[in-house]
């Protein structure tokens, strides 16, 4: 990997990737117009780069930056707003990787194409430094079926949980409900949580309360995905949340935990996004133990997956039961986002996180680097 060092690293330039081809469009031009402002305030030159619902890369001018509140409706038209472009992935990650030095790539995608190991991988097979984890644990995140198999796997506990692929249900709906039936029956609650298996910002997310709701709950889900995920549910769970910065397994950073009050009957698409709906807090009101035990359980996840850079895990907490929920390798950078709340109640306000992010997507950058293998490498007889 080329990682082009010449450059000081605090004068490194940064592309900031937002928007994406995935339900969670818009959100993710919040997070990036946030976290390009900060940067470019801190002192970096950085490069605003949307990529539009049909996968066109178009690079914009930095004065869109200067955007104060930033409307995602205004980026329908990315040519009005001055933009170079479009172009497709290919052609725009080459343009990147030919640059001397080569910016450092800030990945404030969010949903399948940008946190699922898509652009990951992209910008791997272009040489590219980009932020957050890899391939692998961008992939494992953004599987939920797969991250509960995982973590499990490593003794780390998780609500337990069916997976419905699409044609299943297609095949055999009255076989699906009935193991359905089964599975509610088994945790003595009627109410399950249904959810495609890889998409986030509770998009296409249903609380189905009895048997009655939960056709339309999968259908919901299988509109976003062609497998859905149904959990048992978890009365009067807490929602918590921990922020996790690093790459180093023996030196991660955890903050928190947050604690989010959902304004709705459980924290769906609306809940998070809707202004002054939802409460949170980067300092959930627990016993310096179960903070701790929060926290150790959130940098054991990070672990297992192999994540990288920075991350959010969420878990449920109902008593004496903790959950961990989910990984988020790319959490939001929204207004009302807690991973940098929390992040800044370890020292971090959000231009330092922003940037403590990018030295660590340099830091593992240079650490990956290798020269090219050459035949005379080999071990003798597999040349």
């Amino acid at each position: 990997m080329t990682v082009g060092r010449s450059m000081p690293d605090r004068e490194r330039p940064v592309a900031v990737l937002f928007g994406g081809p995935s339900a969670e469009h818009d959100v993710s031009i919040v997070s990036g117009l946030a976290i390009g402002r900060a940067l470019a305030a801190g002192g970096r030159s950085v490069e605003p780069i949307l990529i539009d619902l049909e996968r066109r890369w178009w690079s914009l001018p930095a004065a869109v930056l200067a955007a104060e509140p930033p409307d995602p409706v205004r980026f329908d038209d990315p040519a009005r707003l001055g933009a170079a472009g479009p172009r497709s992935a290919g052609e725009a990650v080459a343009d990147l990787a030919r640059r001397s030095p080569p910016p450092v790539v800030f990945i404030a995608l969010h949903g399948p194409y940008g946190e699922d190991g898509t652009v990951q991988g992209l910008l791997e097979a272009a040489g590219l430094p980009y932020t957050g984890s890899g391939v692998a644990a961008s992939a494992i995140g953004m599987d939920k079926p797969l991250f509960k198999r995982l973590v499990r796997g490593v003794g780390l506990p998780v609500v337990d949980w069916l997976e419905i692929p699409r044609a299943r249900w297609q095949r055999e709906p009255a076989a699906v409900l009935a193991e359905l039936d089964a599975f509610a029956g088994r945790t003595g609650d009627a109410r399950l949580m249904v959810k495609p298996a890889a998409l986030g910002s509770s998009v296409g997310m249903t609380l189905a309360h009895g048997p009655e709701e939960r056709p339309a709950a999968l259908e919901l889900a299988f509109r976003h995905d062609e497998r859905a995920l149904v959990e048992r549910y978890v009365p009067a769970a807490r929602e918590l949340e921990v922020a996790v910065l690093g790459n180093d397994p023996d030196r991660l950073e955890a903050f928190g935990p947050g604690e989010i009050w959902p304004g709705r009957e459980f924290y769906d698409y609306e809940a998070k996004y809707r202004p002054g709906l939802s409460r949170t807090t980067p300092r959930a009101e627990l016993d310096e133990a179960t903070a701790a035990r929060l926290r150790e359980l959130a940098t054991a996840t990070y672990v297992a997956v192999g994540a990288a850079g920075f991350a959010r895990v969420d878990f449920l907490a109902a008593g004496d039961e903790v959950y961990v929920s989910e990984i988020n390798t790319i959490p939001g950078f929204t207004p009302i986002s807690l991973f940098p709340a929390m992040a800044a109640t370890g020292g971090y306000d959000f231009g330092r996180v922003c940037e403590r992010i990018v030295e660590l997507a340099l830091e593992r950058a240079a650490a990956r680097a290798r020269p090219p293998l050459r035949p005379t490498d080999l071990p003798r007889g597999v040349r």
